[in-house]
């Protein structure tokens, strides 16, 4: 047993809380709480940041999701095709418009969406394809846009977990139609609350999606279409524009971390996926061990917390069950053995050697 103690995250504001104080205190004084300047500005600076013609703040990125393929067209009746292995949220969110999602399985080194197994996962009513930029780990885009412009479909990236990512020096969100981010205060670039957005280049869907986050409204109390009450608040947007000027610093602090931490687990008795792009921006790092609960345990005991995503593929969720989802075998072996390692900004160097060299000192079985 050891008195050290490395949770698994660090929520607590460090470089960035003079900023966030001031933002905070900026919205307090306006008195001006929901859809006004600190919104706007903040969806200026994002698009900016995510090379996107507009962004559009809304409520969570589950709702982001949601309303990207409504603001498409798409509901009741339509299907998306996306990945077993991602948070349940990605399927939910196109449940809550009514259309089905449909699972193609994953990479088995990659972890995102495997375009080999897409192509089988097309029906007649399949209008999207929609991948997961899992980890913070682009998922295999060029493949997956050719089968989109093949079979004409439109591509929705999910890039809840992947800001400031780039595939192939091109920024993920760049490769579909529209693409939907989280700001869950665990994410790179993280609210002090709830908060997502939607980037496009379209601007007719980016105005149509503002309508869609406010209930449908052209104008006050005027009313075009049945829209959603999804809304960036202006506290948290304020929050989000003084992180976002930290977040190309904390996302290099995430490469080095994961870099270190490839150099000293070689050799170690599990796998540590690779990285198949530069531009990977590590979000999570899972690693995988068929002893995955002795190994939670034995790190554990050396006040190393670590957590699982995701124990349950999708499909396999009792919310899923009347959607008849596929088999996905490559996903259902994952989740049975990945489990992720403590990676964000304030990790020192001496934390990630602590870290590995726990992991390295596992026994046989």
């Amino acid at each position: 047993m050891t008195a050290r103690r490395l949770p698994f995250m660090d929520l607590r504001l460090r470089e960035d809380a003079a900023d966030v104080d001031r933002a905070i205190r900026r919205v307090v004084d306006r008195g001006w709480f929901v859809l006004g300047p600190e919104v706007e500005t903040f969806e200026k600076e994002f698009a900016a940041a995510s090379r996107a013609g507009f962004a559009i703040g809304v409520g969570t990125g589950t709702d982001a999701i949601a309303l990207a393929l409504k603001g498409l067209g798409f509901g009741r009746g339509d299907e998306v095709v996306t990945t077993p292995l991602s948070a349940a949220y990605t399927a939910l969110a196109p449940m809550m418009i009514g259309m089905r999602p449909v699972f193609a399985d994953v990479h088995p080194d990659r972890l995102t969406l495997d375009p080999s197994a897409v192509e089988a996962a097309i029906g007649p009513r399949t209008v999207a394809i929609m991948p997961v930029h899992l980890y913070g780990q682009p998922a295999d885009m060029d493949p997956l846009v050719a089968i989109a412009r093949r079979h004409n479909l439109v591509v929705v990236e999910d890039c809840c977990q992947a800001h400031l990512a780039t595939c192939g020096n091109r920024p993920v969100g760049s490769f579909g139609v529209v693409s939907a981010w989280s700001f869950y205060p665990t994410k790179n670039l993280g609210a002090l609350g709830d908060g997502g957005a939607i980037t496009t280049d379209d601007a007719e869907l980016a105005a149509r999606l503002r309508r869609l986050r406010n209930g449908g409204q052209t104008d006050r109390y005027h009313h075009l279409e049945a829209g959603h009450n999804s809304r960036l608040d202006e506290i948290q947007a304020a929050i989000l524009s003084a992180r976002l000027r930290h977040l190309p610093r904390w996302t290099a602090r995430r490469r080095e971390i994961a870099a270190l931490y490839r150099r000293e687990l070689v050799g170690a008795p599990l796998v540590v996926p690779p990285e198949f792009d530069a531009g990977h921006v590590y979000h999570l790092l899972p690693v995988l061990s068929d002893r995955r609960e002795r190994y939670q345990a034995h790190l554990r005991d050396r006040g190393i917390e670590t957590l699982i995503h995701y124990p349950v593929p999708i499909p396999r969720q009792p919310a899923l069950a009347t959607e008849q989802p596929a088999e996905c075998p490559v996903a259902d072996r994952v989740c049975s053995q990945v489990f992720s390692l403590p990676i964000h900004p304030a990790l020192t160097d001496d934390d990630v050697r602590y870290v590995a060299g726990a992991v390295r000192d596992f026994g046989p079985a």
